[in-house]
C-alpha cells in the first residue's frame, strides 16, 4: 500500500537553529495526523481556558507557514531511498487527510 511509507517530518519552529527536531511516523497519514496534533497542542497552549477548540484549514496553513522550516522525507520501497517533500506538499496532504476525516 502506497500510504504505509515511513515518513520523517523535519521541523524548525523558530529562527533559532536549536529548535530543529524531527518526528518519525509509520505512514504519510500518521505524519499528517502528527502535524495536526502539533497544531492542536499549540492551540491548547495559547487558549488554556477553552475546552473545545476548533480550526479550519486556513488556520492550519497559517501555523504551517509560520514555522521556520518544515519538510518531509518519505520512504520509497522501490528505490530504497527517502524522497524529500516541501511545505506545500505537506499542506496538500493535510488538506486531503482532513477532508477524508470530515466524510
Amino acid at each position: 500500500m502506497a500510504n504505509n511509507r515511513h515518513t520523517i517530518i523535519l521541523i524548525q519552529t523558530s529562527q533559532n537553529r536549536a529548535t530543529r527536531t524531527f518526528k518519525d511516523f509509520d505512514s504519510v497519514t500518521q505524519a499528517m495526523d502528527g502535524i495536526c496534533a502539533m497544531y492542536e497542542r499549540k492551540l491548547k497552549e495559547l487558549n488554556p481556558a477553552i475546552r473545545n477548540l476548533s480550526y479550519d484549514i486556513t488556520d492550519l496553513y497559517n501555523f504551517i507557514d509560520g514555522l521556520a522550516d518544515l519538510s518531509a522525507l518519505v520512504f520509497d520501497s522501490t528505490s530504497h531511498a527517502y524522497f524529500p517533500y516541501d511545505r506545500e506538499w505537506i499542506k496538500q496532504q493535510t488538506y486531503h487527510r482532513l477532508k477524508k476525516l470530515a466524510h
